[in-house]
C-alpha cells in the first residue's frame, strides 16, 4: 500500500538506462541552476536599502554605487567559475578545486560553506517567496511559517519525482519572471524618462538619522547586497546534471546567468532609485513597490508578484539540485554518509533531497520565516567557498601550466583578493547579527566529515582482502554447531524455529527466561509432551526482577565464551509476521533488541526465523 502511494506521489521507478534523460538542456538548465542567483534580485536591492535608509534621501545615491560594486564582483566570479567548469567538468565546484589543490581540509571547509549556503538558500528563498505572496494577500500574514513549510514540502515532492519533471514544471514560470522583470525595467524607464510620469512613492522616505556617510556603513550595505551573488556557484557544482557536452552547456548557462543578473539586478536598483522604493519590515517588498509604481495594481503587477514568488521557490530548487549532487561527490570521497551516494526511485539522490528539506523546515520554524533574520547567516558560507575556490584555481594553474595559464593566474588572483576581502567584510559587518554561528558550525562540519572518513577508512581496512592469498583460502572448514533458540512460550513460531534449527544439524538449545514461575512450569509441561528423539534441550531460567533480555543475553554470552575455537554459536530468533498496517505497533519487538545486541559479539551468528501468521502455514 505504501509503495503504491509513493508511486502515485513521486512516480514509478526509473531504470538506470533512462539516466541520460534526467539531465538538463540549456533552457531547462538556465531555469533551474541559475534561478537562485536570478532570484536574489528580489531582495538584493532591498537588503542594501535596509542599511542605507538611515541616510534618508541620500540612500538612493549610494545604492547606485553599491550595486555597481556588486555587479563588478559578479563579473569576476562568472569568469572564474567558467574556468572552474573547464578544469573540473566532473562537478563539485569549489569543494573539488580546494580539495585537489589546497588539501582535504580546505576542500571540506569549502563543502561545509556550500552545505550551509544550500540549506539557507531553501529557508531564505521559500520565506522570500512567501513574502511576495503576502505582499498581495496581506491577510495571510499570520500563516506565513505554515505557508513556507508547505511550499518546501511541495518542492521536495516535485524534486523526488526527478530532474526532468521538476524542471519542466518550473521552467515556464521562471522565464515568465525573467521576461516580466525585463519588461518592467524597460517600461519603467520609458515611463519615467519618455512619458515623464513620476508617481508618488508608496511610503515617505524616513528622515536622515545619520549625519554623514561612513566607510563602515557602505561596507555593511555591500555585505548585505552580496546575498544577490549566492547561487553563482551552483552551475559549477552540478556540471554532471547537464546533457552532453555537459561542460560546454554549463558554461553557456554561466554566461547567460551573468548577463541576466547584470540586467535585472542593475535595472531594479535603478528603478528603486527613480521610484523611491522604501524598505518596510513586514510590509510590501521593494520589488512590489516598484511594480505598483510602474503598473499600479493591474495585471502585470500580479504577474510580477506571483512570478517573483515562483522564482524565489525556484531558487530553492537550485539548492535541491546542487545540494544532493555536492553530497554525492563528498560522499564518494568518503566524507559524508554513503546513503547520499545512492540514487532513489526516480534516479535522483533522494536522501540528499529529504535531508535538505528537513533541515530547512527546522530553520524556517526557528526564525519564523523572517528573511531579514536569516540572510546574515546566508552569504558568509558561500563566500568562504568562493575564496577557497579562487585560491585553489591559482594553485591549479601553477601546478598544471595549461594553455593560457598565466592569464588564469591573473584572473583568479584578482578573484582571490576580491572574494577574500568581501568575505572579511561580510564577516565583520554581520558578525553580531549571526555570522558568528556559521564560523562555529563550519569547524564542527569539518570535524564531523573527518570522523566519517576515518570510520570508512577503518571499515575498508578491516574488510580488505589485499593481505590475503585468495587461492589459499580454505572453504572446507568444519565446525561443531551450537544452535540457540530463544523462546517465550511454546507456540507455532517457536516450534517452526526449532524445526529449522534441528534441520541444520548440531546441538540445539531452547532458551527460556521467564518472569512468571507458573508460565515457566506450563512451558516445561508442554515441552515434555513433544516427541523429542533428537536430544534437543530446554533451558528455562526464572527472572525474579522481571528482566528478560539482559539475563537472556548474559546466558548466550556465557555459552559463547565457553565454546571452543572449532565451535560456532548460532542464535535463531523466532518472529511472527502480520500484514495488518497497525499490527507492528502492538508488540514490543524484543527480537529486534536481541539481534542488535548479539550482532556486536563477533563470535555469534544471528538469524531470524519469520512465521507468517496470515498464511496459516505450519509444518507437521
Amino acid at each position: 500500500m505504501i509503495n503504491k502511494f509513493l508511486d502515485v506521489l513521486i512516480g514509478r521507478p526509473l531504470a538506470n538506462e533512462k539516466g541520460s534523460r534526467e539531465k538538463y538542456n540549456i533552457p531547462l538548465g538556465l531555469a533551474i541552476m541559475a534561478s537562485d542567483a536570478i532570484s536574489s534580485v528580489a531582495y538584493g536591492a532591498q537588503e542594501i536599502l535596509f542599511v542605507l535608509i538611515v541616510l534618508g534621501a541620500y540612500a538612493y545615491q549610494w545604492l547606485t554605487w553599491t550595486s555597481f560594486m556588486i555587479i563588478g564582483l559578479l563579473a569576476i566570479l562568472t569568469i572564474s567559475y567558467i574556468q572552474i567548469i573547464n578544469a573540473y567538468p566532473q562537478g563539485g565546484g569549489a569543494y573539488k578545486v580546494a580539495k585537489e589543490n589546497l588539501g582535504a581540509k580546505a576542500g571540506l571547509c569549502a563543502s561545509a560553506g556550500l552545505i550551509i549556503s544550500y540549506i539557507l538558500t531553501v529557508a531564505v528563498s521559500a520565506s522570500a517567496g512567501a513574502d511576495a505572496i503576502l505582499s498581495a494577500f496581506e491577510n495571510l500574514q499570520p500563516y506565513k511559517v505554515q505557508i513556507v513549510v508547505v511550499l518546501i514540502v511541495l518542492l521536495t515532492i516535485l524534486n523526488l519525482r526527478g530532474i526532468s519533471q521538476s524542471s519542466k514544471i518550473f521552467a515556464l514560470p521562471t522565464y515568465i519572471f525573467i521576461f516580466s522583470m525585463l519588461f518592467m525595467i524597460v517600461y519603467g524607464l520609458f515611463k519615467y524618462f519618455v512619458l515623464g510620469i513620476h508617481p508618488e512613492p508608496m511610503y515617505a522616505v524616513p528622515d536622515r538619522t545619520v549625519s554623514g556617510i561612513s566607510l563602515v556603513l557602505i561596507l555593511k550595505a555591500f555585505s548585505s547586497g552580496c546575498s544577490a551573488l549566492t547561487g553563482v556557484e551552483a552551475v559549477s557544482n552540478s556540471v554532471p546534471n547537464f546533457r552532453e557536452p555537459s561542460a560546454r552547456n554549463a558554461k553557456i548557462v554561466m554566461v547567460l546567468l551573468g548577463l541576466l543578473i547584470f540586467c535585472i539586478f542593475g535595472g531594479t536598483s535603478i528603478l528603486a532609485i527613480f521610484y523611491t522604493a522604501v524598505p518596510i519590515t513586514n510590509g510590501p517588498t521593494v520589488i512590489s513597490q516598484i511594480a505598483f509604481a510602474v503598473f499600479h495594481k493591474g495585471f502585470m503587477y500580479y504577474v510580477i508578484q506571483f512570478s517573483t514568488a515562483v522564482i524565489l521557490l525556484m531558487a530553492c530548487n537550485t539548492a535541491f539540485t546542487g545540494f544532493p549532487m555536492l553530497m554525492y561527490i563528498v560522499g564518494k570521497d568518503g566524507y559524508a554518509p554513503k546513503q547520499f551516494t545512492i540514487r532513489g526511485k526516480r534516479l535522483g539522490f533522494s536522501v540528499g533531497i529529504i535531508a535538505l528539506s528537513f533541515i530547512a523546515c527546522i530553520l524556517v520554524i526557528i526564525f519564523q520565516a523572517d528573511t531579514h533574520r536569516i540572510i546574515p547567516l546566508y552569504a558568509i558560507g558561500v563566500f568562504i567557498s568562493f575564496t577557497l575556490g579562487q585560491f585553489g584555481m591559482v594553485t591549479h594553474w601553477i601546478k598544471t601550466k595549461q594553455k593560457n595559464w598565466k592569464t588564469g593566474i591573473v584572473i583568479n588572483s584578482i578573484g582571490s583578493v576580491v572574494t577574500l576581502l568581501t568575505t572579511l567584510i561580510i564577516l565583520a559587518e554581520k558578525f553580531t547579527e549571526g555570522a558568528f554561528v556559521v564560523i562555529i558550525i563550519i569547524p564542527i562540519f569539518i570535524i564531523g566529515q573527518l570522523k566519517i572518513k576515518a570510520h570508512y577508512d577503518k571499515i575498508a581496512a578491516g574488510l580488505s582482502v589485499s593481505n590475503l592469498k585468495l587461492n589459499q583460502v580454505n572453504f572446507r572448514i568444519k565446525y561443531d554447531h551450537i544452535i540457540i533458540v530463544p523462546i517465550a512460550s511454546l507456540n507455532k513460531a517457536a516450534i517452526g524455529a526449532l524445526q529449522y534449527a534441528q534441520s541444520l544439524g548440531g546441538k540445539v538449545i531452547a532458551l527460556n527466561i521467564s518472569t512468571d514461575k507458573e508460565a515457566m512450569e506450563k512451558l516445561k509441561h508442554k515441552w515434555n509432551e513433544l516427541n523429542l528423539n533428537t536430544g534437543m534441550n530446554l533451558i528455562s531460567r526464572y527472572s525474579p526482577y522481571r528482566a528478560v533480555v539482559t539475563p537472556l543475553l548474559d546466558y548466550i554470552y556465557k555459552i559463547a565464551d565457553e565454546s571452543g575455537e572449532d565451535e560456532k554459536i548460532t542464535v535463531i530468533v523466532p518472529q511472527f509476521m502480520t500484514h495488518e498496517p497497525w499490527g507492528g505497533l502492538l508488540h514490543n519487538h524484543t527480537g529486534l533488541f536481541i539481534r542488535e545486541s548479539l550482532l556486536k559479539k563477533g563470535s555469534i551468528i544471528v538469524a531470524t526465523y519469520p512465521y507468517n501468521l496470515d498464511s496459516g502455514e505450519y509444518e507437521e
